[in-house]
């Protein structure tokens, strides 16, 4: 058997679903034949693919960690609902909601980093400010 996952430490698919999820997917209809062939799928698929399965959950997580930190050139006035910030790293951010505030700040630093729902925002540092941006350069 390939991997470190044995066919004696595999629960079954029957244990590791929801009772009610396994009678939605038609599971309990499985003769005992296929149930075990169904299991032998699932050790030897995730003995082959969790190293990718894996690989690719820590792509996403780095993604999300991901942040740009770095400073709008020149002065900044706040954002007025269709706000573009030009930040001294030659990126171009756009602000993406009709949020308005007021601010006057020379070459301010910002930091940028997606949210829990996968949207960036931009929060100026050092102040509780924070707006919805796009990255359009």
């Amino acid at each position: 058997m390939s991997g470190s996952l044995q066919a004696e430490e595999f629960p079954g698919v029957e244990k590791l679903m929801e009772p009610s999820t396994y009678k939605a997917a038609g599971l309990e209809k499985l003769t005992d034949k296929e149930r075990q062939a169904l299991n032998q799928w699932l050790i030897i698929y995730t003995a082959n693919e969790a190293p990718i399965i894996r690989g690719s959950v820590e792509a996403v997580k780095k993604e999300q960690n991901k942040e740009v930190k770095s400073r709008i050139s020149g002065t900044f006035s706040g954002w007025q609902g269709n706000s573009v910030f030009v930040l001294d790293n030659g990126q171009h951010w756009q602000q993406r909601n009709d949020a308005v505030w007021k601010t006057n700040k020379d070459s301010p630093e910002v930091l940028i980093r997606k949210n829990l729902f996968g949207f960036y925002e931009m929060k100026l540092v050092g102040t509780n400010r924070v707006v919805g941006v796009k990255r359009i350069r």
